[in-house]
């Protein structure tokens, strides 16, 4: 059925993509920037995005690029290649539906990430450091100061830009057109300067900031008790400017000050979303997608889903050991989150390509991010670059539609994806291994490198055990370190026993504590007080869940608890684990002997195989990942099946005494259809 047939008015998110009237379609888009192209190629480009098996197109729609001078905006009069509104109905004449990112913020490789040169030069717009200067951001080919999420100026601005797009884009809305996700902003991590330290004291974000204190504390007196400051009161407080704590009884203010930092993304993306939802764009989805290194910078999903329908990843990654972690680290989190709210499991960009300023992506490491996250419980992807254009490298599709040779892998893919019917399927996790949120803002305030944030080092594959500093703290010991070592740990006991597992943010987990055989929370001795409530709660349902490396006595600020959990008799695993491996090691023996943990064999060691079933239960599709330097000849349990066949290049393997023999390629991934 094609875009507008449907009589329904309405488009929601189901597990397995969008129900657009009576038509479930899966997220699988392709980018496609209309303003960088000549309008005579639309239509080639348009339908070459179709004919790979892509159902939607997806693009920016960069503020800075349509606005001639403040207040007017060019939609095609002027210049053809703006026009918005003629590239999104050649869209849906052949057959595409749409996600369209109005920003402000859409970077886009463009200079100024597509804000115009006057927003990032106004003195009321800019972010502002410690000491009260402009925050810039050294972004290729110019660096620029950056907006201040909090100011009232820019917020002005952004409105009124938003509220034009916005007037051009509801009349385009499904059922009137085929425009089907908007997403609101975009990586929204204040800029990538994120650090604590960093940003932002502009006026209007210190007054924010004073009465989100003030929300928390109530009365002057408490607020001098938690801040150990006689001095303080609300009406004058200043955050932190810098690290300056010896021990975690210096936090509070720190972490006070982080935790405002989270809201800021979200409270901002709720004034974006309803300016463009009371200029027409309403009864569709909204999204927003988080940027590499998202699990230690400033974005908080939970808070973020407060403010749009649907969080997504984007993925541009190297096929390595190093990287293979983070894609499934980045994944199964997301699909936690995502399956949990019955939500798709969506990359709102999968690279195809690379701009030309970060380390380059050859098509083979592009093809392995896409089948390693897809292992991992990715259901849909937008191809970022599909159609190539200028500051781009590497695009499947060349600016008129013809096809380049790494444009067949892509296809073979998607048919197999949708022969498989892969976006109804599950994958197999035994085990749930919990991180919490006051975990991750502890790390982000111990970020011993200044400007910049912890989440390089997330991305790297190194997080906490690199770049945080805890050296002195005589009373505590390093306790995010010794967190992180202790996931690190967990993940390769787990992952040596081939026990599959997710990694799952703590609010979730609160959300249904029990849906999987067992979890481990991360604990370096603090926890938020939601947290511990499901904790309690569980154990007191003898809901089997370990704590590690530490028992909760503190709160989410590090203040001492005056009680602390209680542990009832008759758990079926122990309660705490210690970080030491060979500990890690006989505990996972027990819970999987005593809870009937599922294991999917295979050799040798350093692959790593996961199981995706249908709804019935039957094993439907398994992979087989080889991240290391060297070719292998795996032996992989068969999951009960006779046959499977390779996804992409048709190869039949027969069962033998229940297991597949098969070699890999180095630093590549096997898709295997299993019946």
């Amino acid at each position: 059925m094609e875009p507008g047939d449907s009589q329904a008015r309405e488009v929601r998110l189901v597990p397995s993509g969008l129900q657009v009237g009576d038509v479930t379609v899966p997220l699988l888009a392709g980018a496609v920037h209309y303003w960088r192209l000549d309008p005579r190629d639309w239509r080639a480009a348009l339908s070459a995005v179709k004919r790979l098996g892509l159902r939607l197109v997806d693009t920016y729609v960069p503020w800075g690029v349509h606005e001639t001078m403040p207040g007017e905006f060019d939609w095609g009069r002027r210049n053809s290649r703006l026009d918005l509104v003629s590239f999104l109905r050649a869209a849906e004449e052949i057959g595409l539906w749409a996600i369209v990112r109005p920003g402000p913020h859409v970077n886009a490789e463009l200079t100024r990430f597509g804000l115009p040169e006057r927003i990032v030069w106004d003195r009321d717009c800019q972010a502002r450091s410690p000491k009260g200067h402009p925050v810039v951001l050294p972004a290729p080919p110019l660096g620029f100061p950056v907006p201040s999420c909090a100011s009232r100026a820019f917020r002005a601005e952004a409105e009124e830009w938003l509220r034009a797009a916005g007037r051009v884009l509801g009349p385009l809305c499904w059922p009137h057109g085929p425009v089907v996700l908007l997403q609101v902003d975009n990586e929204g991590a204040l800029y990538f300067r994120d650090g604590v330290y960093d940003q932002d004291t502009h006026p209007d974000a210190l007054k924010a900031y004073r009465l989100f204190v003030r929300s928390r504390y109530e009365t002057v007196e408490r607020l001098r008790e938690a801040y150990g400051d006689p001095s303080l009161g609300f009406e004058k407080l200043q955050p932190p400017r810098a690290a300056s704590f010896a021990t975690p009884r210096n936090l509070t203010a720190h972490l006070d000050w982080a935790e405002f930092q989270e809201g800021l993304v979200p409270n901002t993306l709720v004034w974006m979303r309803d300016a463009l939802l009371q200029s027409g764009c309403q009864g569709i989805p909204t999204s927003h997608n988080l940027p590499l290194g998202d699990g230690a910078s400033v974005l908080d999903p939970g808070r973020l889903e407060a403010a749009v329908d649907l969080i997504g990843i984007d993925y541009y990654h190297r096929a390595s050991p190093a990287q293979r972690t983070v894609i499934a680290r980045r994944t199964t989190e997301l699909a936690a989150r995502c399956v949990a709210g019955e939500r798709p499991t969506f990359a709102c960009e999968l690279g195809t390509g690379f701009p030309p300023y970060i380390p380059p992506l050859s098509s083979r490491d592009c093809l392995f991010t896409a089948l390693t996250a897809l292992a991992y419980g990715l259901r849909g992807f937008n191809l970022y670059m599909a159609v190539d254009r200028d500051r781009w490298i590497g695009a499947p599709l060349d600016r008129r539609g013809r096809r380049r040779p790494q444009a067949g892998d892509w296809e073979r893919l998607l048919t197999a994806l949708n022969r498989i019917g892969f976006a109804e399927l599950e994958r197999s996790v035994e085990v749930a291994v919990v991180v919490p949120r006051s975990h991750r803002r502890l790390a982000r305030v111990l970020n011993a490198f200044g400007a910049v944030p912890p989440a390089v080092f997330d991305l790297s594959g190194g997080g906490a055990v690199d770049s945080c500093f805890e050296d002195e703290w005589k009373e505590d010991g390093p306790v995010v370190v010794e967190v992180a070592r202790f996931v690190e740990r967990l993940e390769g006991a787990l992952e040596s026993r081939r026990i599959p597992f997710e990694l799952v943010s703590g609010d979730v987990f609160e959300r249904a504590p029990a849906r999987r055989p067992w979890s481990v929370v991360a604990c370096g001795g603090a926890l938020e007080e939601s947290l511990r409530e499901t904790v309690q709660s569980a154990w007191d349902s003898l809901v089997p869940l370990t704590i590690g490396p530490r028992p909760v006595t503190r709160d989410a600020q590090m203040r001492p608890l005056n009680a602390t959990l209680e542990v009832p008799e008759g758990l079926p695993v122990p309660p705490y684990v210690a970080a030491n491996s060979g500990l890690i090691g006989e505990l996972l023996d027990v819970a999987r002997e005593r809870l009937a943990l599922g294991t999917l064999q295979a050799e040798p060691a350093e692959i790593s195989v996961e199981l995706h079933r249908r709804k019935t239960g039957e094993p439907a599709a398994l992979f087989i990942i080889n991240p290391s330097d060297h070719d292998v000849n795996a032996s992989v349990s068969a999951a009960g099946a006779e046959v499977a066949t390779d996804a992409l290049d048709g190869q039949d393997y027969s069962a033998r005494l229940g297991r597949l023999e098969l070699r890999l390629l180095a630093r590549s991934v096997r898709m295997l259809e299993l019946r």
